[in-house]
């Protein structure tokens, strides 16, 4: 390899890996937003957030290793394009094609690797994040008593604590309010003090110098107003209350297994197997069942085996009816169609969301592919075009990289969302934003091979200074003439 190769290499491995864990870490941060509401309050420890955001970080590879990959190229040739190193290069009768090529090596490398993760990592990471974040989610909030507030999580009862100790465990003006009773009437526990203790699923409070009213249930109070209060004083007395629910129950992967983002290139052509299977299947069994309104009978009335031919009616079918059954005839048609539009109409809902469901298999195989092929056409994108602007560090670049990333990302989920509501194939709404920018990436090639000015600040400075000063020129020839 000579050392030019290794200079390139070195030059881009670099910004390539700061760039992808500069996004990666943006991403995370974004993700961690979006969940903030469902992470606090609920007493996770802190390797449940990390594992949470380490499976989460494998769905953002498909937007953080192409736009690294872009970002990286153009701050490569970019920096060696405004050192004048390309000069040299270029001098020492090496092309940019022949200096691009270790970098296209490395790059073809990266796009099998990431194929290889869409196909194998990937949906194991989707299968456990969704586990998990379904766990999450569905997790109440962690019990906690604060002094002068009622505590309503624990079903059925209301607690509240005028004051806590230091220790966290000591609780002082205890008041509970018992709901539990089927007849609809409270019961109320005060205590002057106590202590608070608990495991994985139950609550214990052990209570001193309290008392303890309840209402009867039994006598009928509506003719008399006297009602029976019993007040039981306690100089001791435990309570134990159910937080089992408070728990995050980890559920079963099996469960979330058949989810299209979760399986490999054979899971999904399984299931997109079936999914075709199961629409035929009904396909079939609507036709013959609504054929069945239309079949013309051709047998006779009374018990003969003589079928009658075909009759075949021209112009207004009416008037072959006898006037006497044409009313029995139009009010039979009608019901037979509000019948077939009720069934239709109820099995149509039922075939779109099955077409979705197909859409969405389709689109999640494409994937697989689509995330390769961008890393390939953002370095043809990023790698001439560093080469033509000649701006390195993290100015420049960063702006170009963005707003050709951001072309593509619209361009890409525009189509992906048309292909979903069925206005583009699936093959196309996935690879539509390649096929676009693929000839972008040969225009810029050819531009930098042929050391064009399209993005230099300087030629278009001095192409309009150059202008101007022609257009004054002419402006004083007729005067001086």
């Amino acid at each position: 390899m000579k050392k030019i190769h290794l200079l390139l290499l070195k030059a881009f491995i670099r910004p390539f890996f700061v760039t992808f864990f500069i996004v990666m870490f943006i991403l995370l941060m974004l993700f961690l937003f979006k969940y903030v509401d469902d992470l606090i309050g609920k007493g996770f420890e802190w390797y449940v957030i990390l594992e949470l955001m380490y499976y989460a970080s494998a769905s953002n590879v498909s937007m953080a290793l192409p736009l690294s990959i872009l970002l990286s190229s153009i701050m490569t040739f970019g920096t060696l394009g405004e050192n004048y190193e390309l000069v040299a290069i270029k001098s020492a009768g090496v092309s940019l094609q022949k200096a691009m090529t270790p970098l296209l090596i490395l790059i073809i490398g990266i796009a099998i690797s990431s194929f290889m993760f869409s196909d194998y990592i990937l949906p194991k990471a989707n299968l456990k994040f969704g586990s998990l974040l379904w766990d999450i989610t569905n997790k109440k909030l962690s019990f906690l008593i604060k002094p002068g507030v009622f505590n309503n999580s624990i079903p059925g009862y209301s607690i509240r604590v005028n004051k806590k100790g230091s220790d966290g465990v000591s609780l002082y003006d205890v008041m509970i309010y018992d709901h539990t009773s089927t007849s609809g009437i409270a019961k109320i526990i005060i205590a002057k003090e106590g202590t608070m203790s608990s495991n994985d699923k139950y609550l214990f409070l052990k209570l001193k110098n309290g008392v303890r009213y309840e209402e009867s249930s039994n006598r009928n109070t509506f003719n008399n107003p006297r009602q029976e209060l019993t007040r039981m004083r306690f100089s001791e007395t435990d309570q134990k209350f159910d937080i089992s629910s408070f728990k995050m129950n980890r559920t079963n992967e099996q469960d979330f297994r058949n989810n299209t983002a979760m399986l490999n290139l054979k899971g999904l052509t399984r299931k997109q197997d079936s999914l075709v299977k199961d629409l035929d299947s009904i396909n079939k069994f609507a036709a013959i069942n609504t054929g069945s309104y239309y079949k013309q009978n051709n047998y006779t009335k009374g018990y003969t085996r003589f079928k009658a031919p075909v009759k075949e009616i021209k112009g207004d079918i009416l008037k072959a009816i006898p006037v006497a059954s044409r009313l029995f005839a139009l009010q039979s048609a009608f019901d037979n169609a509000t019948t077939i539009k009720q069934t239709t109409s109820a099995r149509t809902a039922d075939y779109e969301d099955r077409l979705k469901s197909i859409t969405k298999v389709e689109l999640e195989y494409q994937r697989k592919f689509t995330l390769a092929a961008s890393c390939l056409l953002l370095f043809f994108i990023g790698a001439p075009l560093g080469a033509i602007i000649r701006k390195g560090g993290l100015g420049l670049p960063v702006v170009m990289a963005i707003v050709f990333f951001l072309l593509y990302h619209i361009i890409a989920t525009v189509s992906e969302k048309s292909a979903t509501t069925g206005s583009l194939r699936s093959f196309f709404g996935m690879w539509l934003a390649i096929f676009i920018l693929s000839p972008l990436g040969a225009f810029l090639t050819y531009k930098a091979t042929v050391d064009s000015a399209l993005f230099d600040v300087d030629y278009f400075k001095q192409l309009i200074i150059n202008l101007f000063k022609n257009k004054k020129k002419k402006d004083m020839a007729p005067a001086s003439e």
